[in-house]
């Protein structure tokens, strides 16, 4: 855990929050699912600031498309990997006989919680500090002629585009209690042979994921 600190350029002063934010539920309590909750608001808080002030003139429908392209599982699970997030996970024995220090949802829920516990532990301006770090890369080299529409969007251009017929999106999963469920969505192109899948608050928002992955794929983006 001190490795990883090192690696977020950040120093707890409560330790204890971090290991929390590191503990899967399969492990025991107390958990990281409080923290997950927290820290996916602050990261849409600061990430939203950031491009607010990055973007002046885009209006409120681009700034959110441009977010929901910087948050989500894919780009939490690649900052997880970056940090290697993984090797500092507490999972129970069933998560770590099937690799779950490896499995999206994981890291991209650790990272979060990572997120709400420097949140809790030095205040905004320390959360704000090092996810602007962590996004600074991404947020300057944002094109937004290519990410100004949303994945579902430009995933549909690019296949009418190829002649290729429209992706069927399927709910493979809920999961969650009613007020805080997530949604696991499959998008499919079978011209392609493409099967991908995305999460999410909703059933929207695991799409859009989902969309995202498959033109990431088609496009070798």
């Amino acid at each position: 855990m001190e490795g990883l600190s090192r690696r977020m350029g950040y120093s707890f002063a409560d330790s204890g929050l971090l290991k929390q934010a590191l503990t899967h539920r399969s492990h025991g309590s107390p958990n990281n699912e409080r923290l997950e909750f927290l820290g996916d608001s602050v990261l849409n808080c600061v990430v939203a600031d950031r491009l607010f002030r990055a973007f002046p003139k885009l209006s409120e429908g681009e700034l959110s498309r441009l977010r929901a392209n910087l948050v989500n599982q894919q780009s939490l699970c690649e900052l997880a990997l970056k940090l290697d997030i993984g090797s500092c996970l507490l999972l129970g024995e069933g998560e770590i006989r099937s690799s779950g220090n490896r499995r999206p949802s994981i890291l991209a829920d650790a990272m979060e919680a990572v997120f709400g516990a420097i949140f809790l532990d030095g205040g905004f301006d320390s959360a704000s500090k090092v996810i602007g770090s962590l996004y600074e890369k991404a947020i300057g080299e944002i094109d937004l002629n290519a990410q100004i529409k949303d994945p579902k969007t430009r995933l549909q251009e690019y296949l009418q585009g190829k002649k290729i017929a429209l992706p069927r999106y399927h709910v493979m999963e809920t999961s969650g209690e009613a007020h805080r469920q997530r949604f696991l969505v499959e998008c499919s192109i079978p011209e392609l042979e493409i099967r991908s899948k995305g999460e999410g608050v909703s059933r929207r928002s695991a799409e859009q994921s989902a969309a995202l992955e498959a033109f990431r794929i088609a496009t070798g983006s």
